[in-house]
This record gives C-alpha cells, structure tokens and sequence, in this order.
C-alpha cells in the first residue's frame, strides 16, 4: 500500500466545498438507476470517477479515508484521488448489492469511485466518495516507457502502479483496446514509438515467460518522443566508478558508439535526469542504467576511452548483479550456464542464466568470449527470474572475472 500523510481533519474535508476544481468534474452526482437486470450509473449526468484498486486506506480521529489509483472514466478525471468515505457513501457491486469495505480491500478488487465535483488542489486531489462500484473483473497496471515496439505488441518498463516495483512486460492490444494520447485524443497503435511514455492497464493473467505478456485494452501515451542527441553514445549500466572516470557496457546508440567505454566525468559533463532535470556527481553510481554520449574521437585502446559530454541516469536505474563461478551441470541446456553464486557450498541462491545473441560477454585482455565451467563472472540480468530452484533469467552483460580454473577447451 502507498503511504498517505495523515493529516486529513474535518475541516479539511468542510473546505473542499470551497476549492471547487470544475475543469475536473460534471454538474450533479449519477443517480442510480434500476433497469430490471441490475443497478447501472446514469451516463448523462455523470459524477467524476476513478476506476482502479485502493492503494490506502487510513480510519482515525478525522475520518475514514481511501486512495483510489488507476484512471480516470472521463478525459478530465483523476487518475489518483483520495476519497473520504461517509455514512451517505454507498458501496455496492454491479447489481446494487452492498459490499463491505475492507472486503475490497483485502481482496484488491476494482472499483469505479465516483466522487463530488469539489475537490481539493492537492496532489493527490481530496474529495468526498458518493458511490464505489465493485467491478467483476480486475487487472494490473504499468507506468513508464516503450522501449520497444514489434508485431507482438509493445515491451513497457517503468514500475508497477500498485506495487511500486520495478517491472517489465509485453503487451498486446485487445480487438477494441482504448489507445489515448496525453490530451485524450484516440489514437492508433501504430503510433507508438520506443521512447514515449505510457500507462497501460492489463490482465490480470499474465504468462510466465521473461518478460511476462498480457492483453491491455487501455493504454495512455505521451506521444512526445524526446528528440536524441546526435553525439555518439552507449547506453547500458555503469560497473565501474573512479574519482574521474566510469566504465559503461551496453549496447551503441544508434548514432554510433561501442558497447564497453571508459569515460572521463568532469565539470564539463552533463548529468541529467531522463526529464532533463540536472544531477550532480554524486548521482553517477555502480550498477545503475545510463545513456552516456560522447564525441567521436576515441583513443585506439581497448576499452575504448573518451570524454562524456552527457549522461543521462534512467528513472529504472538499478541492474540486478551477481557474482560467482561457472560450473558443469545437467540442469542447464544450449545456451545457459548455472552460476555457483558466491562460489560457495551453497545452493540456494544460484542462477541459471540464459544467454542469447543480444548478451554482452567482456573476456579477459586477449580471451575468448566463451564462458567455461571453472570461469568467475560478474553477470547482469533481467529483474524477471522464474520460481524455479535455481531460478532462470536472461544475461543481460557478462564479464569475465578469471579464467584460473577454467576447464580447458578440448
């Protein structure tokens, strides 16, 4: 659950009355209405709402209080409010029938809050519940960036909308999903681009497989894709600092680079935010995801050397690491290799990790990239791992720690 500042009083709740919000709200509250199969909303003169789960709830001296995060049912609803709940509050499933409160909460459940047209200015907004409607059905929520897009559908990184965990996942568009831009207007998904940011609603059902896929049929995008440098660049994660330099191993901008560089940090460089938002020193850390530019002029060493002009620090900065020693077992099939990690007698916490064509292995100066039972490694990978025992993951970066005790090539 989402922490809320309990500072909500009765007279905070008294002067909503007088900080109307009308861009966010219609004139009256939905009457409800019977039709012979059940209770529906009246649709002409409809209250604002928020359709997602209850991310808070707080029951105290100034009141009872619940967080509904998820979107809004109009254009110009909340996506994220905070509703007192009151004697006059009705709660009820899709037939009318009462439901209790804390039954909603413990099971996760959906509902459509509709609320007042006062609300307050605050982020979130305050307002007063008139009527939740517990949904039949539930789904997931995501919120971050496309960066990727394919016949598939599209691969979302951000973090997870009732968890705040870092997530990743493939969605597919349903046969009528609603795809909307940042000004509501509807648009198509051919439009999405890598880069753009995106809420997306999915599920509940998800696959097991790395990333997790699952159907979505709503989507908000902000179509206004961030305009790239044309400065070389790589873009992967950080894995070593020094007082004036960081190595980046990752993948090449599409304007050019290498995929391991050692680059020199000074007071020249620029350290943002993915929102452009300037950043100290102090924010360059290992393990963290970058996208370093550089300009074209490279010493003929291996690594590479240069100058960062920029680095940008992503908002999903941290990579998943672990350190250990390859060996020989018959869990593992082409292409994967089991890490003892830790190299010790301990199983628990090894992994197995797959690697594909899209897996940076760094070997020694003068080795080779192929990766022997007996190598010690530092391996980088996916934040997705499966249950199993040891769990499985995709290899992100390997690089080659030792070769000591490698086995000798036959």
């Amino acid at each position: 659950m989402k922490k809320m500042q309990k500072v909500l009083t009765t007279a905070s709740i008294l002067a909503m009355t007088v900080m109307p919000m009308a861009a966010t709200a219609q004139d009256v509250p939905p009457p409800t209405i019977h039709n012979g199969q059940g209770f529906i909303v009246n649709q002409t003169k409809a209250a604002p709402a928020t359709m997602g789960q209850i991310t808070n709830f707080v029951n105290d001296k100034s009141g009872k209080f619940i967080t509904v995060t998820g979107r809004g049912l109009a254009v110009n609803d909340q996506s994220e409010i905070i509703l007192s709940i009151t004697k006059d509050t009705k709660i009820i499933d899709s037939k009318g029938k009462k439901v209790a409160l804390q039954t909603i909460i413990d099971g996760k459940k959906v509902v459509k809050a509709f609320y007042g047209p006062n609300i307050t200015r605050s982020l979130p907004p305050i307002g007063q519940a008139l009527t939740l409607v517990v949904q039949d059905k539930s789904f997931l929520g995501i919120e971050g960036t496309v960066t990727s897009v394919s016949d598939k559908g599209i691969l979302v990184t951000g973090k997870d909308l009732y968890s705040d965990n870092e997530s990743s996942v493939l969605l597919h568009f349903a046969e009528k999903a609603s795809i909307i831009d940042q000004e509501g207007k509807a648009i198509k998904a051919s439009e999405i681009q890598p880069g753009m940011g995106i809420k997306a609603f999915y599920g509940p059902a998800a696959t097991m497989s790395i990333p997790p896929q699952s159907s979505t049929n709503y989507v908000v995008v902000n179509t206004a894709v961030k305009e790239t440098e044309e400065a070389a660049g790589t873009e992967g994660i950080i894995t070593n600092v020094t007082d004036k330099t960081i190595t980046v191993i990752g993948d090449p901008m599409k304007q050019g680079g290498t995929n391991y560089v050692i680059l020199t940090v000074d007071e020249d460089t620029e350290i943002v935010d993915e929102n452009g938002n300037p950043l100290t020193k102090d924010a360059i850390k290992v393990d963290i995801r970058v996208a370093a530019s550089y300009g074209p002029v490279m010493t003929m060493i291996y690594p590479a050397q240069t100058h960062a002009d920029k680095i940008v620090i992503k908002a999903i900065s941290n990579a998943v690491k672990v350190e250990g020693t390859i060996v020989a077992s018959d869990r593992t099939t082409k292409g994967q290799v089991y890490v003892n990690v830790g190299s010790d007698a301990s199983t628990a916490n090894d992994v197995i990790l797959n690697i594909s064509d899209s897996t940076k292995v760094i070997p020694l100066l003068a080795g080779g990239t192929e990766l022997r039972a007996g190598t010690k490694i530092v391996a980088y990978h996916s934040p997705e791992m499966t249950d199993s025992l040891p769990g499985i993951t995709n290899a992100e970066i390997v690089l080659v720690i030792s070769e000591e005790n490698a086995v000798t090539p036959r």
